[in-house]
């Protein structure tokens, strides 16, 4: 449909980003019926984010800027949700503390969020043969230092937004960052079929725990709390569950990569 309409994935990021913004704004209100409204614009944002890659590789415009305004879109619907949530919960007379409990939640949410893109990233580019595209840290800096603020000022802003984005993401995982960067020194770019397997075997039922980290998870947590009126439970879910579910998965895919990489260490030595 959106390719029929000439829309570009960058358009249909953005209206994610406006119907998760709008959501966020409708879960301030302590009425079911206007919730519902943000639920609704809620799952739509979830739609629009899911269909924008989609477009992007039926059409050909996959880039790094369609990225960057993905991720852009992203982080201001899931702030608008937190901010309002907390507002909510403020106006109702809640402890002070509740900025805390907020803020806390939102920050679980951004490292989670960041993590589990990074490895379900990193498991498609070693399970497809380096095919997909991985961006680092030291070549997005190299970028950002050949934009300047005079005339490509939005292209340099929002990749400044991108490079914290991704050295967040290496700092999560720094094994992994390591072993790409093996991987990369010793087969020049290409990923052969043995290291592929082993990395399918290695991670693969771990993805499907990342996922629990990503979007859905929360949406239906966060529409259960808000037919209970009760969204600071919501807030709760963000910091503990998650949070432990975090902390082991990180703990997992952090020594699977480690032992990837002394393996391709001994093989470069042995070569």
């Amino acid at each position: 449909l959106f390719a029929q309409l000439k829309m570009t994935p960058a358009t249909v990021s953005l209206l994610a980003g406006i119907f998760g913004v709008i959501a966020g704004h409708l879960y301030f209100y302590r009425n079911l019926g206007i919730n519902i409204a943000g639920m609704i614009c809620h799952v739509c944002a979830n739609a629009l984010d899911n269909a924008d890659g989609q477009l992007a590789r039926l059409t050909r415009q996959e880039s790094r800027r369609g990225r960057i305004i993905d991720s852009v879109a992203d982080h201001l619907g899931f702030a608008s949700v937190y901010i309002h949530l907390t507002l909510r919960c403020a106006f109702a007379g809640a402890s002070p503390a509740i900025w805390l409990l907020g803020l806390g939640a939102a920050i679980s949410h951004a490292l989670q969020g960041a993590a589990a893109d990074y490895y379900r990233t990193s498991f498609l580019h070693f399970a497809d043969g380096a095919r997909t595209e991985l961006d680092s840290s030291s070549a997005l800096r190299s970028d950002y230092q050949k934009l300047n603020w005079r005339e490509q000022a939005w292209d340099k802003l929002l990749l400044a937004l991108y490079v914290n984005f991704t050295v967040q993401q290496e700092m999560l995982a720094p094994r992994l960052k390591k072993l790409r960067h093996t991987a990369r020194a010793v087969f020049h770019g290409r990923i052969p079929g043995w290291l592929e397997q082993r990395y399918q075997n290695a991670a693969g039922n771990m993805l499907k725990w990342w996922r629990l980290l990503m979007t859905n998870t929360r949406m239906l947590v966060l529409f259960i709390v808000l037919f209970l009126g009760q969204p600071v439970y919501y807030f709760w879910f963000e910091l503990i569950p998650l949070n432990v579910l975090f902390i082991y998965l990180i703990v997992r895919q952090e020594k699977m990569a480690k032992s990837l990489e002394r393996l391709l260490v001994t093989q470069r030595c042995s070569a």
